[in-house]
């Protein structure tokens, strides 16, 4: 499954680095900027935890140390919002496993009723250009029309084309 999974975000990867060339000029996301994992809750379904696990059981020992530390202190704590645990000095230590969540954040998109912004639009980052916080409005020319949402993602035909099953949506924090 997990294979089947790695060639689905291959391909999926490939969208959005078109997403991400179009919007380019409204996007100000560089290696070492993490506003988007410093707060949230970060929905991830079974398969993308189990992903995710693949590539923490490949880092160091002490990586793995630092991450298990942030767990243990968030399942004490149980916040709805908090700190990606595998964020590691401003930078994502399973990044090529991170989940779809992860990989969309930072574009703006069409949900059928309004524009969804990415949550660093509130510290003058991406579409902050475009964004009046007054009013709430967007004036982007070209806005992307696919809703981004993990579970539009994971239940669309692209999806359905590598027969990925996916398990239930929740916090990342409530898979461990």
């Amino acid at each position: 499954m997990l294979e089947r999974y790695e060639h689905f975000l291959k391909k999926f990867d490939e969208k959005l680095n078109k997403y991400f060339e179009e919007q380019c000029e409204f996007i100000k996301c560089k290696e070492g900027c993490s506003a988007c994992c410093e707060v949230g809750e970060y929905p991830f379904s079974r398969l993308e935890a189990e992903y995710l696990m693949s590539g923490f059981i490949k880092l160091p020992n002490e990586i793995k140390a630092q991450i298990r530390e942030e767990i243990k202190q968030l399942k004490c704590e149980n916040p709805k919002m908090y700190k990606c645990p595998f964020l590691i000095e401003n930078k994502c230590a399973v990044y090529s496993y991170r989940g779809i969540v992860c990989r969309t954040h930072g574009l703006a998109w069409f949900d059928g009723e309004k524009i969804q912004l990415p949550y660093c639009v509130n510290k003058g980052l991406n579409y902050s250009k475009v964004f009046d916080r007054e009013t709430g409005e967007v004036f982007l020319p070209n806005v992307i029309q696919e809703q981004l949402r993990i579970d539009n993602i994971l239940r669309s035909c692209d999806a359905e084309k590598f027969e990925l099953e996916c398990g239930e949506i929740r916090p990342l924090i409530k898979w461990f």
